[in-house]
Parts: C-alpha cells; sequence; structure tokens
C-alpha cells in the first residue's frame, strides 16, 4: 500500500504530507499507530503537565480570528494581580506538576516588562526556583526577551498561525501591529536568546488548504522548532472571520485534521514537545486523550483563579471554565490513565530536541 511506503520513509515531501493529511479509514489508523510507535520510542509514555495561567487578557494586537483582539468591545478586560498569579504558581508547584505557563494578550510597554521580570523573581522565591517556566507573551524585543530568561523563563511560545504569509495577511489587519516578518524575528530572537522555542498553527481555517498545512509541517521542521503548540480553529462570533463559517470545514473534520497534524509532526519531528489543546476537548470530549495517543506529550491543565476564566476566551465553547484547579487536575489524571501513559510529576518535561540540537549545534 502507498501508506506502507510513505511511513517507512525518512523524510517526506510536500506532496506527501497532502496525501496523508488526506487519509482516511485503514490510512489513518495506520498513520496513528506509526505515530504512537515513533512517539513511544523516542520520548516514552510520559505526559507533562505546564499548569496555565491566563494572567491578562488585555491585548494590543486586533487578529482577526481571536476572542480577546483589542478591537473586540464585549470582552470583560482582566489583569490578575502578583499574588494571584504566585498563589497559581504555588498550587502547580505543590502539585507536583513541574512546569507552569503564563500567557497574556499582546503587550509590550515599559510596565508590563519590568513586571514580568519582577514576577518571575517572585515567583522563583515562592517556589524554591524548581518549577520550570514557560512564557506566551508574544513579541517582544530581544533585550526583553533576555532579561525574561535571565530571570528563570526557560520556554517561549509564540504560535505564528500560519506560515503562510498570503495566508498570515489574511488572518490580520494591514498595519504595524501585525507584520509577519516581524513574527519571524522573534522566533529567530528567542533561538539567539537560548529559550526552548516553541510555535503553532491553526487547524482548519477559512482559506486554507491541506497545502498550506503541508507547508506548515515543513516550515516547523525547518526552523527546528523544540515544541509545539497546534490545534483546530474553533469560531468566535466576535470577530471578523466569523463571516466565514459556513464555508469552514465541519468541526469534526477539523478536528480529524488537527489528530493527522499532530500525528504528522511527531513522525517528522520525533523529539520535539507537541501540547495536547485544549480546543480538541471544545470539540471532542476526549480530545486531549486522544492527542496524546497520537504524539502528543503535553497538557495544560487551567490554573487561572475561576473568577476570570471565562474571560480569556479566544474561541467559543471552551472547556473547564467552571472548573476549580483541583478539579482540572483529577479530571486530567483520570483522562492520562485512560490513555496508557503516566504523568511525570514534579519533572520539568524538557524538550529532548532542545538538548539535542545544543548539542549539535554551538548557540
Amino acid at each position: 500500500m502507498i501508506i506502507d511506503n510513505l511511513l517507512n520513509k525518512d523524510n517526506l515531501n510536500k506532496e506527501e504530507l497532502v496525501y496523508l493529511l488526506g487519509c482516511e479509514g485503514e490510512e489513518k489508523t495506520k498513520l496513528f499507530t506509526k505515530a504512537a510507535e515513533v512517539k513511544a520510542k523516542y520520548i516514552g509514555r510520559k505526559v507533562y503537565f505546564r499548569g496555565l495561567i491566563e494572567m491578562s487578557n488585555i491585548c494590543r494586537k486586533n487578529c482577526l480570528y481571536c476572542g480577546i483582539r483589542s478591537g473586540n468591545t464585549n470582552v470583560h478586560r482582566y489583569n490578575l494581580t502578583d499574588d494571584e498569579v504566585i498563589e497559581a504558581a504555588k498550587f502547580a508547584w505543590e502539585n507536583r506538576y513541574g512546569s507552569i505557563a503564563i500567557q497574556t494578550g499582546e503587550v509590550s510597554t515599559k510596565e508590563f516588562v519590568d513586571r514580568i521580570e519582577n514576577l518571575l523573581d517572585k515567583i522563583n522565591k515562592a517556589t524554591n526556583h524548581e518549577l520550570g517556566i514557560t512564557l506566551s507573551l508574544g513579541e517582544q524585543t530581544e533585550e526583553t526577551y533576555r532579561r525574561w530568561f535571565n530571570k528563570g523563563a526557560i520556554r517561549y511560545l509564540l504560535r505564528i498561525e500560519a506560515s503562510n504569509r498570503e495566508l498570515y495577511a489574511k488572518l490580520h489587519p494591514n498595519d504595524k501591529h501585525h507584520d509577519f516578518d516581524e513574527r519571524l524575528e522573534c522566533l529567530k530572537a528567542l533561538r539567539r536568546v537560548g529559550y526552548q522555542v516553541g510555535t503553532g498553527v491553526m487547524i482548519g481555517l477559512p482559506f486554507q488548504t491541506l497545502e498550506h498545512l503541508a507547508d506548515d509541517l515543513l516550515w516547523m521542521q525547518e526552523i527546528d522548532v523544540d515544541m509545539v503548540g497546534m490545534g483546530p480553529y474553533v469560531e468566535h462570533p466576535d470577530t471578523p472571520l466569523y463571516q466565514y463559517r459556513d464555508k469552514l470545514l465541519p468541526l469534526t473534520e477539523r478536528f480529524n485534521l488537527a489528530l493527522k497534524m499532530t500525528a504528522l509532526l511527531r513522525i517528522l519531528m520525533k523529539d520535539i514537545n507537541i501540547a495536547a489543546p485544549t480546543a480538541l476537548q471544545a470539540i471532542d470530549p476526549l480530545g486531549r486523550e486522544k492527542a496524546i495517543k497520537v504524539g502528543a506529550n503535553i497538557v495544560m491543565p487551567n490554573i487561572t483563579p475561576g473568577a476570570y476564566r471565562n474571560d480569556y476566551k479566544l474561541y467559543e465553547n471552551k472547556p473547564c471554565t467552571d472548573d476549580a484547579a483541583d478539579d482540572c487536575k483529577n479530571c486530567l489524571e483520570a483522562r492520562i490513565q485512560l490513555t496508557g501513559d503516566e504523568i511525570g510529576y514534579g519533572e520539568h518535561g524538557n524538550s529532548r530536541h532542545f538538548y539535542r540540537r545544543r548539542n549539535d549545534t554551538t548557540i
């Protein structure tokens, strides 16, 4: 069969990836089985927690797909206090999550940069410098990235959303705040500073083709990324892209495409970290478990104080907005147990790819 030949190749080209993205039935099963084998061989069957702190939904950007874009006047804006962030971090530490991820809308003021720097100091002091810290705070200067890195942040996630320049332009306003080349330069700056660098794309966007998605996979391989967070596009009614909802793939097809993207990325980049995003669970109650079975190894339980969770709504039907942090932990433990994997409690779960790459090249 064609599928057997493709899955035994060391590398896959664009045409082959397009074919695999379109596979169904027995071929899809073989793809998922191969991805599970690659995961078990190269990184083992362990899942790592990143306690997610959605620190603020204030954003200077106006991305056309995002529910917290600056132009959405229906959003209740919030900003956690330092004490609230530290309490959440302590919860993660006390429950042996190993790592946290701090996420905000994109802000680049001096006050914001200074605050994050000071906050990193406070978190490390409160948790005995034992937590791995991931930041997802958007585009900043290289100096800012370095300041935060020097205060103990070890990973940085900056999603590209679409690696195709023309498609990217359709997802963002044409202004100085939404520059494709600036996004790319920030990813290069993060690499220069020394972070484990993460990016990701949305799957099932308006105007997107299987060729675009194949290019996304090859682009992530080309830039040699250390970790990836990608998931299905779920539309939000308070966004300009919502007008194209009738032209979108059905949610179930977007979900299946996201699983195929996860599986193919695991096959292409065998030892990177891949997150099982919450957006999958917005479509399928077992979404994250299914992603873990086909290659994902990172899960991000939400530890944001409950009063704020519903305000950090990038898309509709976001799950777990009413769960307390303890509920989320217990739920995920049970879910991961169902997959046959184990949770790496107390471990940072750093990207093996990062360390292998660092040994191979001088940074």
